[in-house]
C-alpha cells in the first residue's frame, strides 16, 4: 500500500434540513483510504454510509471538517473542478444502477470514456472490453432493460471501471448478485481496481465478500467505531482515534 493516502477525512461533518429539523448524518468523521487498498464501510441502514462516500467522491460537500481525495479539497474546487476531478480519477458504483435507457448496454460502459473525449469506437471497444470480464460480452448491443437486476448490476461495475480511475467508490456493489457472481465481481475489483496503487471503498451489508477487505471500518449513528483488519489485509486490530 501507498504511504500516502488516496483519501484523508478529518472532522468531516454532514447534516440534512428539512422543514421539520435538522438531521445529523456524519457527526465528525477521521479516516484514511491508503494507495492500493480496499476498505469496506458497514454498519446499519442510516449510520452515514452512503453519505461519507458521497462526500469522498465529491458528489455532497461536507458541512464542516476536510475531505481531501489524492491531496486535493474536493469542497474547494467548485462545481466544475469536481467534475472534471471525477472524470480524471473517480469511479462509483451507485446502488440504484443509473443505467441510461435508451443506450445499449455497451453504450452506458463507454459513457465516462465519451464524456472525456474519447473517440466513439475506442471507447466502445475499451467498455467491451470491461464487459467481457464481468461476464456480458454478449450483451453489448442489447438495452438495460433487457438484462436483469444483477446484469445490469455488472454493467453498472464495467461502467465505473472502464477509465481506470484511482479510487473507485462502490455503494452495495453486490446486493443484487448471487453469491457465485458476488465472488467474481470482488475478485475482479481486487484484480483491476487496486492495481498500480489504485483504492477501493465499499459500502456493504453483505458478509460474504468482507474476506475481499483490506480493513473493515464499522459505521453507528454516523461515527466511525472501529476500524479491524479484513482477511486480505495485514494490520491488526485497530480503535478509530477519537470515534470511540
Amino acid at each position: 500500500m501507498s504511504a500516502e493516502p488516496a483519501v484523508s477525512c478529518r472532522g468531516v461533518t454532514k447534516s440534512y434540513r428539512t422543514k421539520a429539523a435538522t438531521v445529523p448524518a456524519l457527526r465528525g468523521i477521521d479516516l484514511d483510504v491508503a494507495g492500493g487498498e480496499l476498505l469496506m464501510l458497514v454498519g446499519p441502514s442510516g449510520c452515514g454510509k452512503t453519505t461519507l462516500i458521497s462526500v469522498m467522491a465529491g458528489i455532497l460537500d461536507q458541512d464542516d471538517g476536510e475531505c481531501r481525495v489524492f491531496g486535493s479539497d474536493l469542497k474547494a474546487l467548485g462545481n466544475s473542478g469536481k467534475t472534471r476531478f471525477r472524470s480524471a480519477n473517480l469511479g462509483f458504483i451507485f446502488q440504484a444502477f443509473n443505467l441510461l435507457p435508451t443506450l445499449t448496454v455497451g453504450e452506458n460502459a463507454a459513457v465516462p470514456l465519451l464524456i472525456r473525449g474519447e473517440p466513439r469506437a475506442r471507447a466502445l471497444a475499451t467498455a467491451g472490453e470491461l464487459l467481457d470480464r464481468v461476464g456480458l460480452g454478449d450483451r453489448r448491443h442489447d438495452l438495460p432493460a433487457q438484462l436483469s437486476g444483477g446484469q445490469q448490476q455488472r454493467v453498472a461495475i464495467a461502467r465505473a471501471l472502464v477509465n481506470a480511475p484511482r479510487l473507485l467508490v462502490c455503494d452495495e456493489p453486490t446486493s443484487a448478485l448471487d453469491e457465485d457472481n458476488g465472488q467474481k465481481i470482488m475478485g475482479l475489483l481486487r484484480e483491476v481496481a487496486l492495481g498500480a496503487g489504485r483504492s477501493v471503498v465499499v459500502v456493504t451489508h453483505d458478509a460474504r465478500i468482507f474476506p475481499f477487505a483490506d480493513r473493515i471500518a464499522y459505521m453507528g449513528d454516523g461515527r466511525i467505531l472501529r476500524i479491524a483488519a479484513g482477511s486480505a489485509g495485514r494490520d491488526v486490530t485497530a480503535t478509530a482515534k477519537g470515534q470511540q
